[in-house]
């Protein structure tokens, strides 16, 4: 026996993706609905073999649906996910609207699993920000052997972290770069993005941060541990899909590079690749399509006195958004609502 389940933004990258993953899972459904907005009503979206057509979230009604995975962004989540969640329908939320309400679970499987058992309070379940998820999965093995103090994370993200829009101005400025009078300006990033990086992901806050980065602290401590200290910079990098981040961590005790290897080897939806050879190291165009978070270049940093330094890759559709969703799903259906 399984579930009715519900993707609200089933056309865009991450909503298929979800579709996509669930598929690839055998999730137990027993009834899927693919949901979009009104000006894509009736678009196909695949599900395994199947085909859906996108139905209207505007008038779907969730009552008697079990679980819903949103993927519409935070100003349609705030009109939709209430609803559904008032109908009995569990929200499992992708967009940062509810990520930092104390009353709401924020969880990523590998790391706090038990967290989804709060999500009675509201029946809506946050999923955490795409560079943060990938770093967490990565901390939480080493943090539970030696307690991380500080972290230091410099991120590498591509632009499909930024929607199709994103993507596609990537495209059409390389292309551009190729044909005399075809240039194309900078529309969705700040400045071109075709053969550059851009330290600039969401808005400015006073403090000199952007939100980007104030995500990737927020979240951190939340979900892993609120002493941790964090700091990100973030970057946009011209990939398409797969952010990478170098991270560097502090520990109240000394980890050796060959302990913290072997424990992220034995680390749920961890894979090390890490040999010190030339391509013994995992890049994002090899993390596309794949379920995994990768870790690689795993040293000591000989500046502190309990350091280690890492490489981490994971392709941000998937553990960064649909994959991490769909394993809150699961999690929820193993631990709350078992069926049958």
């Amino acid at each position: 026996m399984g579930y009715k389940v519900v993707v609200a933004g089933a056309t865009g990258n991450v909503g298929r993706e979800m579709l996509n993953i669930l598929a690839e899972r055998e999730f137990p459904v027993d009834e899927i609905a693919a949901l979009a907005s009104r000006k894509s009503l009736g678009t196909e979206v695949s599900f395994g073999d199947k085909t859906l057509k996108t139905k209207d979230l505007d008038t779907f009604d969730f009552t008697g649906w079990d679980i819903a995975l949103f993927a519409v962004g935070s100003d349609a989540t705030k009109i939709y996910a209430p609803k559904a969640a008032a109908a009995g329908c569990v929200v499992i939320d992708n967009s940062s609207l509810y990520r930092y309400d104390p009353e709401i679970p924020l969880v990523v499987p590998e790391v706090n699993p038990e967290a989804v058992e709060q999500y009675k309070k509201r029946n809506i379940i946050a999923n955490p920000n795409c560079s943060t998820a990938q770093m967490v999965v990565a901390l939480k093995p080493l943090h539970d052997r030696a307690k991380i103090k500080r972290v230091v994370v410099s991120t590498y993200q591509s632009v499909s972290g930024a929607g199709k829009a994103g993507i596609d101005e990537l495209w059409d400025q390389t292309k551009g770069m190729y044909v005399p009078g075809q240039e194309v300006a900078p529309k969705k990033f700040s400045k071109q993005i075709a053969f550059n990086v851009i330290p600039h992901i969401d808005v400015f806050l006073d403090s000199g941060e952007t939100k980007e980065e104030w995500k990737m602290v927020a979240e951190t401590k939340k979900i892993l541990d609120k002493s941790i200290k964090v700091t990100a910079t973030c970057v946009r990098v011209p990939v398409f899909v797969g952010h990478s981040e170098a991270i560097n961590i502090e520990f109240e005790e000394f980890l050796d590079e060959d302990e913290a290897r072997d424990i992220l080897r034995e680390a749920p939806g961890i894979l090390v690749v890490d040999k010190r050879e030339p391509g013994g190291y995992i890049t994002p165009i090899e993390a596309v399509g794949e379920y995994a978070t990768y870790i690689s270049r795993i040293r000591q940093d000989s500046t502190i006195e309990n350091g280690l330094n890492l490489w981490c890759v994971s392709d941000n559709l998937r553990k960064g958004a649909a994959l991490n969703a769909v394993q809150i799903a699961e999690t929820l259906g193993n631990r709350c609502l078992k069926k049958g």
